[in-house]
């Protein structure tokens, strides 16, 4: 066996790392809840003015309709995946892309403080997608074969 697999099957055995593994899916649940139920309820997620670039892209993205919509439910549904142990890997695996998007989002519009969250929920996202590090490796090892 590699040794970071026995090194992981080791951790997954102390009951520090599964409380802190319960304690990041439900603050990656919680993160998600608040932004993804007024995108799915189709509200503004924020009051900035259009004068401001981070406003008018907000706008923008509100303007969109249905995507906005999308955008929230995306949200509210990895918020609850991620809560039921049957469906945490998918959940991880589908919170990858929305958190990647929105720190790409939040550096390239320069907001203040908020890429330090954004990063911060993108390790807690990989962390859990290594604690299924068994399943992450088998779909990983599928998608580079050739």
């Amino acid at each position: 066996m590699k040794p970071t697999t026995l090194f992981i099957d080791r951790i997954r055995t102390k009951l520090f790392f599964k409380s802190f593994t319960w304690f990041t899916r439900i603050l990656l649940s919680i993160a998600f809840i608040p932004s993804g139920l007024k995108k799915l309820l189709g509200e503004r997620f924020t009051n900035i003015s259009i004068d401001d670039p981070v406003g008018f892209f907000f706008e923008g993205l509100y303007q969109s309709g249905f995507y906005w919509n999308y955008l929230g439910f995306m949200q509210v549904l990895c918020s609850l995946l991620i809560l039921i142990p049957r469906t945490t890997y998918l959940a991880a695996v589908l919170y990858l892309p929305i958190i990647i998007n929105i720190n790409v989002i939040v550096i390239s519009m320069n907001f203040k403080g908020t890429p330090i969250i954004t990063g911060l929920m993108l390790l807690a996202n990989i962390y859990l997608l290594v604690w299924d590090y068994k399943k992450t490796n088998t779909i990983l090892s599928v998608l580079l074969k050739k």
